[in-house]
């Protein structure tokens, strides 16, 4: 009876053996309009523990055992955004050593979760108060994500909160 009709098909997809994970990503594949990376939508995004985990997390990271830039009293009033802050966090051997380590992690772990079929991935990395550490780290992961081609946004939840 669907004869005709596949006849005239430009695609013909035999879902009998497909997960509905591995069909998603076919289609995504045909007919995804070119979006990146299986059309997986990352967000990283900065906290504060004592502000609370964020509950739409998938990963949440702790920097809280980097140095702490609040204690320098130049830096204590400004965030992760600006350059002093970013400088002190990135100095030390045990951040660089970190993000390498997310870096390789993330490298492994994304194409696996858009192969899933996995729509939107959320990481959240948290320190103390959400100004300083998991700022510079959430912005630094936010440009390697968007270098491996993943459609990325940024946010820092807590970095405006007071106290």
């Amino acid at each position: 009876m669907m004869e005709p009709l596949r006849q005239r098909a430009d695609f013909v997809i035999n879902t009998s053996s497909l997960s509905t994970a591995k069909l998603r990503g076919e289609l995504l594949r045909l007919f995804g309009g070119g979006e990146e990376k299986g059309g997986m939508a990352v967000s990283v995004m900065s906290f504060g523990f004592k502000y609370g985990i964020p509950m739409d997390a998938d990963l949440v990271l702790d920097v809280r055992f980097m140095p702490n830039p609040f204690y320098i009293d130049e830096l204590r009033h400004q965030t992760g955004l600006d350059r002093a802050v970013a400088d002190y966090v990135f100095g030390f051997q045990q951040t660089q050593g970190y993000l390498d380590r997310l870096k390789e992690l993330l490298g492994y772990t994304l194409p696996l979760y858009a192969e899933e079929g996995k729509a939107a991935l959320v990481i959240a990395v948290g320190c103390t108060g959400g100004h300083h550490r998991s700022v510079a780290v959430t912005h630094a992961l936010t440009e390697f994500v968007r270098q491996q081609g993943y459609t990325v946004t940024e946010n820092h939840r807590d970095m405006n909160r007071g106290g």
